[in-house]
């Protein structure tokens, strides 16, 4: 044990200063409407020019860092997107928002099974939950800057965030260039509305014994059968922790940064 204190005191260490870094390039803001509030974290591209235009990037996170501490949000994906080289030859803004504890992005009902297993319904045609609405609402108030390209806007997220990127998609089609739902699900009829004006690229673990593996086929044969753009990667061997394999994809960035509306 007393040699394993050294290692675990480095690793440690080495966590601690990531989640300082992160910290320091993906700045605190919340985002307040009416009574209202929504943290999120939001990362500016090197050597920020006001008179540019950049594109915007929604990343929604997954049930587990839900919360208010406004840095939770960053443990999946914020290190990829803060990387140097991808910040060099990828300029955009960045903005995890932070989804309250209790709370969804989407409007899903999730029933456990006595087998272990979880079934989801989602419900099309619901008003939004809180957290999706201030979603909305924070989008389409950045979106009015001078800064951003209105036509080069992209969310993405895994688990919950993964559903709640399908139903921001359906809310707001006409917003976005291009998503990555990871590991999520939603309700195929809800596809027929952003098919046609929204690329996607899915990803999924099929060995997901959290959020069958199910939601995203259906979801990519429901867009594709709407006439639809979309790729579906599917990693064999892979349980619920798909998004380390997608935001590793090599193609992911150039893919998503070469959509526009």
């Amino acid at each position: 044990m007393k040699k394993l204190l050294p290692l675990l005191l480095i690793i440690t260490s080495i966590s601690a200063g990531l989640a300082q870094s992160l910290s320091e390039k993906f700045c605190a803001e919340v985002f307040h409407s009416h009574s209202d509030s929504l943290p999120y974290r939001i990362m500016y591209p090197k050597n920020f020019n006001p008179e540019q235009e950049y594109p915007l990037i929604i990343v929604l996170h997954g049930a587990g860092e839900r919360g208010s501490d406004n840095t939770l949000q960053l443990t999946h994906g914020a290190s990829m997107f803060a990387n140097d080289s991808i910040r060099d030859k990828y300029p955009a803004i960045v903005i995890f928002p932070q989804c309250k504890t209790n709370s969804y992005w989407s409007n899903v009902l999730i029933s456990h099974n006595n087998d272990g297993s979880r079934t989801f319904t989602f419900k099309p045609n619901k008003k939004a939950t809180q957290p999706m609405a201030l979603v909305i609402k924070l989008i389409k108030t950045i979106r009015k800057e001078q800064y951003i390209d209105k036509n080069r806007i992209y969310v993405g997220g895994l688990s919950m965030g993964g559903m709640g990127t399908f139903e921001l998609l359906w809310r707001e089609p006409k917003l976005f260039a291009a998503a990555f739902p990871i590991c999520g699900g939603s309700n195929p009829i809800m596809a027929s509305k952003y098919a046609t004006k929204v690329n996607l690229w899915i990803f999924h673990g099929e060995m997901d014994d959290i959020v069958p593996c199910s939601h995203s086929r259906e979801m990519h044969h429901a867009i594709i059968a709407k006439g639809g753009n979309t790729k579906l990667t599917i990693y064999p061997n892979v349980r619920h922790n798909s998004w380390e394999n997608a935001f590793a994809e090599p193609e992911l960035m150039p893919w998503l940064f070469s959509n526009h509306k």
